[in-house]
């Protein structure tokens, strides 16, 4: 009997985006069986220094000093005027890729949320599916909430999303040493009202359509904090923007992953 993968929706996904797959094969249920990696246009080429550089080093510690040097010298993180920033307006300014990343651990439904999730379309070109209440077409209110969120996440920064490319494209130049296409990771969850399942498999598990960035944890038991129901599945690498082993205090959870969303296969535990 020939399985029926589940289709993306029309209203996930834009038409264009800034990687090298589009959004409705980066997305699609194909995606998660048959992965391959996932390059955002330009940054490796404007930013081989970095990764040319990274090379000299062995450890995993040493490889991060490095990347956080080369972030903070080519973004002028410690001397914004450099950048052309009004010294009167350096409060926003200083909103970087770890401050923005700290601000989702807090609450993903807030600014720093709204800017990530907002990244996440730009360059993979998958939308939201909730954001301080569900999102299923850009005409919700919902949505348009987003928009303004995003928009303040953005305001007088530095160069932010593109801050963001580097840190994803760093990320998945160390989850090669790993040598695996996926890790498994879990998600805890208190209902399934605000979650979007699409189809049911006859082996038990389903298919579900996550939000365009999603938290998840490489330890069950930590999961199991955050919900009632405790969701795994397999992630393939290349969808794992950042995780809390990538630098020194980047994500607040130990075990801590980014996860680009999509459709995926679903397995309940309880």
């Amino acid at each position: 009997m020939q399985v029926v993968l589940p289709s993306l929706p029309q209203t996930a996904f834009l038409g264009l985006n800034r990687c090298n797959l589009p959004a409705r094969i980066l997305g699609s249920a194909t995606y998660q069986h048959f992965p391959m990696p996932l390059k955002l246009d330009s940054v490796n080429e404007l930013h081989h220094r970095l990764f040319r550089g990274l090379k000299n080093f062995s450890k995993v510690k040493h490889r991060a000093d490095y990347f956080k040097d080369y972030m903070t010298v080519h973004f002028c993180l410690e001397s914004l005027e450099e950048m052309g920033l009004n010294p009167d307006k350096k409060q926003r300014a200083k909103a970087n890729y770890l401050q923005i990343i700290r601000g989702w651990s807090f609450n993903a439904n807030e600014r720093e949320g709204a800017g990530l999730k907002g990244w996440v379309e730009s360059r993979f070109g998958l939308l939201p599916r909730y954001h301080g209440g569900k999102i299923r077409s850009t005409n919700d209110s919902a949505y348009h909430d987003y928009l303004v969120q995003r928009a303040a996440a953005l305001y007088e920064t530095n160069a932010l999303e593109q801050q963001l490319d580097v840190l994803y494209t760093y990320a998945q130049y160390e989850l090669v040493y790993q040598q695996q296409d996926y890790i498994r990771l879990y998600r805890g969850i208190n209902d399934l009202d605000n979650q979007e399942i699409l189809a049911k498999t006859e082996k038990g598990t389903y298919w579900m359509l996550l939000n365009s960035l999603n938290s998840f944890s490489a330890n069950k038991e930590r999961a199991d904090e955050f919900g009632d129901l405790v969701l795994t599945t397999d992630v393939p690498l290349s969808k794992i923007f950042c995780y809390s082993g990538l630098l020194p205090n980047l994500l607040q959870g130990e075990d801590e992953y980014l996860v680009i969303g999509g459709l995926y296969e679903m397995t309940f535990l309880r």
